[in-house]
């Protein structure tokens, strides 16, 4: 069943509509609305008349004659009454019509008591969208039948002037729509001449409009098509059918410079009358053409990529798997002609073989991304391949089907080229034995699938000599005739090597594979003692051997090759000619060293590393001038580790810049809170030196620190000179330059020079303990210390004696000159808290001020 309230709904939203689309409302007045509203008044002979547009909420008066406001609320306006009804409305008296009881405007002075108001109805809905009303403060019979005409034809009148402003309002905004327009927009006559031309027409064709305007359409063809165009222009103008009528059609324009240009025509005709006219829109179409060029020149340039592609490039329908396209270099791959194709399977074109094909396209569909096989293939005609065919599945066009792209790649010769690259690098050029690469590589293979083995490195004896003897050339040709040697005692399945430049290896394989290596050790060892003969000379070598087997001496590669390096090694030691097969009292040392090594590691990780502070006295005045820091080690199990061990193990695993840096830190943070007469001392490792940091690393420790650069000495030894005179001189420059005090350690030790004073003046010089130890009872010991005290003297250097441990060394080494002292007669090395006690009683022992308190300042 219909529901009545809809329909009055849709009624309403119609008129509604119907008014908008007018464009009447809340627009100025018009005198021509006026005249008709006067006119009315007139001939109903009432005192106000009014033209009322009934919007949403409001009745709003278009024209008004003897009405006080322009609008009012759509309840109030008897106009709103019966709206949707399209005949005339009249209240002869407001008093009596019980529509309008309610209403406040039939109340008071100057109320309406007569209303009669004609519907305005405007076409093509039908919709009254308000009324042309006429009323007055007395109330009437009603009106007479010439009335109601008159004010129905007037009505009528209001209609036409609203349908009029609303044609001149869509004349005027297509007019502003076809002067900004980018078409050309123009009209002929029935003669063909043109009687409107916009100004996107002047700006196409060149012509400005008042030449174009009473000028023959032909100017703006080419010569060519003039006479068609002027025989179906006449047929159109005679009435006869248009082919152009509503459908834009693509022709040649002509502009004012005679050049040529493709456009898009729209064409129209209508009546003017008693005449015909034409209306055209012209859109200049050679971007378009441009575009359409490029994409069908892409497009060719594409196919030709595709079909000159050096790789097989196919596409199948994804649901049936039939070839849609397959270029050129896909069909000479399979070896059938391009032609057989499209429309057909992988079964029909490959019986047998293509049904794995297929399988593989349905794996590539069934999961997202590129699907990536490789594998052999054999063509009809007998031709083996390697191909790899990556497959993809994508969306075709809207509406299109789902799509299976692939390109395969003939990859034949590049793993043939990869297997060889391969060998190569697996084998040695010069003896085409296996190199360490391919060596290493057998050991991993073997491991991983636990065979036995055993191996054995062969290190050659006097080669040297041969190559510096006879030249490269003929140490060439000894280590060709190695191998032949090697190769000649060895079983199948056995592996020579040549893992270095006189260095060999075997790898023996099986269960009994240890005892063939011991068996085989001294049939080698005795081979490779006979002379070789060479073109250019005789060469007599030899060689050491050390032996190690897989699972029993090692469980990784990495193992069992460090255990027949550890053999050799000891095997070398016991002299040339040597084997040695290992077992684990061999490596228990350096398992241990591992360990150790480990250990130092982790205390330097986490500043385990102690530092304790030995006292240095002058010798005038008994007072202590400087600390010496030195580094300390309590390992958790085994307890203290001497210095003299763990830093030989810093310096050979390199870890001694850390340890360096460790203890330098720690020595300028302790002095900060001695008194400021008091320095540190802080020995240095030649291996420092050699980073080429040491300077930088001083400068941060003391920035960081804030200890005066004035307050430390840092002791090099003799024997950093002798490495690198040059560069360590200049590092200790760099050095004394921000005032920090250069000490020699060690001082006639080794290769001691007098020559070195001469290129830096030390701070300090420290003669060895060996000298003072002595000094008592040696005249040698005593002249030295003599010499070296004048030349301190002489030079402004300080001496100081290490290792002074009774009175008698005391005595005289102040009686041979030297100003400072240093041992266990003076002080033991102190854990860092007590070097305040020991300044304390010192400086109490001398009758100096000895405040705890001053001290620690």
């Amino acid at each position: 069943m219909i529901d009545p309230r809809e329909i009055a709904d849709s009624v309403e939203a119609t008129r509604l509509t119907s008014l908008l689309s007018l464009n009447l409302l809340d627009t100025p007045a018009e005198g021509s609305f006026d005249a008709v509203t006067r006119l009315a008044a007139f001939a109903c002979g009432t005192a106000s008349a009014a033209v009322t547009l009934v919007d949403t909420d409001r009745a709003w008066f278009k024209s008004r004659v003897c009405v006080g406001v322009p609008e009012l609320p759509r309840e109030h306006a008897f106009c709103s009454l019966e709206i949707t009804r399209g005949d005339l409305l009249v209240i002869p008296d407001t008093h009596l019509d019980p529509r309008c009881a309610a209403n406040p405007l039939i109340a008071g002075d100057g109320a309406v008591r007569f209303y009669a108001g004609a519907p305005l109805i405007v076409a093509p809905t039908g919709a009254c969208v308000g009324r042309l009303c006429v009323f007055d403060t007395a109330p009437r019979d009603g009106l007479t039948a010439a009335e109601q005409d008159s004010l129905l034809s007037l009505a009528a009148m209001i209609v036409e002037r609203m349908e009029s402003t609303r044609y001149r309002q869509i004349g005027r905004m297509a007019a502003k729509v076809a002067d900004v327009t980018s078409d050309a927009i123009l009209c002929a006559d029935a003669a063909g001449r043109i009687t409107y031309w916009n100004a996107a027409a002047e700006r196409m064709f060149g012509h400005p409009a008042e030449v174009a305007v009473g000028a023959p359409l032909h100017i703006i063809m080419p010569e060519g098509l003039r006479g068609a165009h002027a025989r179906g222009f006449a047929r159109a103008a005679a009435g006869g059918a248009m082919t152009l009528q509503g459908k834009p059609v693509e022709l040649t324009g002509l502009r004012a410079d005679g050049e040529t240009f493709p456009i898009e025509l729209s064409l129209g005709r209508w009546h003017d009358g008693a005449t015909v006219a034409f209306a055209a829109i012209v859109r200049d179409i050679s971007s378009r053409k441009l575009l359409e060029h490029e994409r069908e020149q892409a497009r060719l340039f594409l196919d030709t990529v595709i079909e000159n592609l050096p790789a097989m490039l196919f596409v199948k329908n994804a649901e049936d798997q039939r070839y849609l396209l397959m270029n050129k270099a896909g069909a000479e791959l399979a070896g059938r002609p391009q032609e057989d194709f499209v429309g057909r399977t992988d079964s029909e074109l490959f019986p047998g073989r293509g049904e794995a094909y297929e399988a593989r396209d349905r794996a590539a569909e069934a999961r997202p991304g590129v699907h990536v096989f490789e594998g052999n293939y054999v063509r009809a005609d007998g031709r083996r391949f390697t191909l790899r065919t990556k497959r993809l599945v994508i969306d075709a066009p809207p509406g299109g089907k789902r799509l299976l792209l692939g390109i395969t790649e003939d990859m034949t010769e590049a793993r043939r080229a990869q297997a060889e690259v391969r060998r190569l690098a697996e084998y040695d050029s010069l003896t085409g034995l296996r190199n360490r690469a391919g060596f290493v590589a057998r050991i991993d293979t073997l491991v991983d699938a636990t065979t036995p083995f055993t191996v054995l490195s062969i290190d050659l004896d006097r080669f040297k000599s041969v190559n510096d003897q006879f030249g490269h050339l003929a140490g060439d040709e000894v280590l060709g005739e190695v191998g032949v040697r090697l190769g000649r005692v060895v079983s199948a399945g056995d592996v020579v090597a040549r893992v270095g430049g006189d260095e060999f290896a075997l790898i023996l394989v099986g269960h009994d594979a240890g005892v063939r290596a011991r068996a085989l050790a001294p049939v080698i060892v005795a081979a490779l003692e006979v002379p070789i003969t060479t073109n250019r000379a005789l060469a007599y070598i030899g060689c050491s051997i050390g032996g190690a087997a897989f699972p029993t001496d090692g469980g990784t590669p990495i193992e069992v090759r460090q255990a027949a390096d550890l053999a050799l090694y000891r095997a070398k030691e016991n002299g040339r000619g040597s084997t040695c097969f290992y077992d684990a009292a061999l490596d228990a040392a350096l398992r241990e060293h591992r360990r150790l090594e480990q250990a130092l590691r982790l205390a330097l990780e986490q500043d385990l590393i102690d530092v304790a502070f030995q006292p240095v006295l002058s010798t005038e005045t008994r007072l202590v001038t400087s600390f010496e820091a030195l580094a300390r080690w309590h390992h958790p199990i085994k307890g203290p580790i001497p210095p003299s061990e763990f830093i030989v193990l810093a310096e050979e695993c390199g870890l001694v810049e850390a340890l360096g840096t460790n203890v330098l830190r720690r020595a300028c943070d302790a002095a900060r809170s001695w008194p400021d007469d008091v320095s540190v001392a802080v020995n240095l490792s030649p291996l420092q030196f050699q980073t080429g940091r040491l300077c930088e690393t001083v400068r941060s420790v003391l920035a960081a620190t804030g200890l005066r650069a004035g307050r430390l000495q840092l002791e090099v030894t003799e024997g950093l000179l002798i490495r690198d005179v040059e560069r360590t001189f200049h590092q200790l420059e760099e050095m004394r330059a921000i005032g920090i005090q250069i000490l020699m350690d060690d001082f006639g030790v080794g290769y001691s020079s007098l020559s070195y004073f001469q290129r830096f003046r030390f701070d300090k010089v420290k003669i060895d303990r060996s000298f003072v130890e002595t000094a008592p009872t040696a005249l040698a010991a005593q002249a030295i210390i003599r010499a070296v005290t004048q030349v301190g003297q002489t030079l402004g250097m300080g001496v100081v004696a290490e290792g002074v441990e009774t009175e008698e060394q005391m005595q005289m080494l102040v009686s041979l000159g030297c100003t400072h002292v240093q041992g266990y007669l003076l002080g033991r090395p102190l854990a860092g808290g007590m070097v305040h006690e020991f300044l304390y009683a010192n400086r109490k022992l001398a009758g100096l001020p000895s405040s705890p308190t001053i001290l620690a300042s």
